[in-house]
């Protein structure tokens, strides 16, 4: 069985508060798009086995879509084995929910192979015990999340808008930013319901005048690397420019296709990690 695990982007992200447990109250609209990691499982007699294209990926109990199987087989006293094959498109601490898509994808690859009378409500709620990103991607598509990110309303189709995707050469740790954004004086917050209504009426250039993610006050300030591409890409023709989750991806709008690959082609020139791709 195969499917693909499509990653994501934020279009908007603001952190109204931290819960006692240490999670954070987010408040954040979700897109995905078409750049994907391709996963296939296969049953087999006992224990969990995941394999990995990108060395550089733990393959044990550290890799959610190894927990997703765990967590699937005891919910429902599975009394078989999993083998998983992830074949990585998405970069790793991109701030793409690459491992979170994997995980959605192999807990609805379980399901179907194993339960298929469970529902995406009842994935989601297992998908939480994996990570705050993971529910969304049990539904995909466009999303304002809250809570810690469980709370999902589903937004209208924003399909089929180009963007450009630039991820530098190195990683960054999403504790370690949201540590830093407690401290800091947040000023500059998205009007959530506006851009809700800006996506609802498909208002792309509306929308990009509007995206705010205040994690950058942190990554940007620690890599101002990420100053320069956001700005390069708004010389090069983006309308919106804005930083992915805890980064350090910078992803752009564009409203031509022309404009789009220059972009890809200058930057690719840079950076190695650079990707044209659209909303789904």
């Amino acid at each position: 069985m195969k499917c693909k695990a499509y990653a994501k982007v934020n279009l908007s992200l603001d952190v109204l508060g931290v819960k006692e447990n240490g999670y954070h109250l987010l408040s954040m609209i979700m897109q995905c798009i078409d750049l994907y990691d391709e996963i296939e499982i296969k049953e087999k007699e006992s224990g969990i086995k995941v394999y990995c294209s990108d060395k550089r990926i733990p393959t044990d109990r550290r890799n959610l879509a190894y927990k997703a199987a765990e967590i699937f087989m005891e919910k429902y006293k599975i009394n078989k084995g999993i083998e998983i094959h992830i074949e990585k498109n998405v970069p790793s601490e991109a701030g793409l929910g690459g491992g979170s898509s994997d995980g959605a994808a192999v807990l609805k690859m379980m399901r179907d192979l194993f339960k298929p009378e469970v529902s995406n409500e009842d994935l989601a709620v297992l998908g939480e015990k994996l990570g705050a990103d993971v529910p969304f991607f049990i539904y995909g598509g466009t999303a304002l999340c809250e809570g810690i990110g469980e709370i999902i309303t589903p937004l209208n189709n924003f399909s089929n808008h180009r963007l450009v995707l630039v991820k530098p050469n190195f990683g960054v740790s999403t504790k370690e930013v949201y540590e830093e954004v407690d401290k800091k004086v947040l000023k500059e917050r998205p009007e959530t319901k506006q851009i809700v209504e800006y996506i609802n009426n498909n208002e792309l250039e509306s929308l990009c005048n509007s995206m705010v993610n205040v994690l950058e006050r942190v990554t940007l300030e620690k890599y101002p690397v990420l100053i320069n591409i956001k700005e390069e890409m708004k010389n090069l023709g983006s309308i919106g420019v804005l930083m992915s989750g805890s980064g350090p991806t910078i992803f752009g709008f564009f409203k031509e296709d022309e404009l789009a690959k220059a972009c890809y082609d200058y930057m690719k020139n840079k950076y190695s990690q650079v990707y044209i791709t659209k909303t789904i």
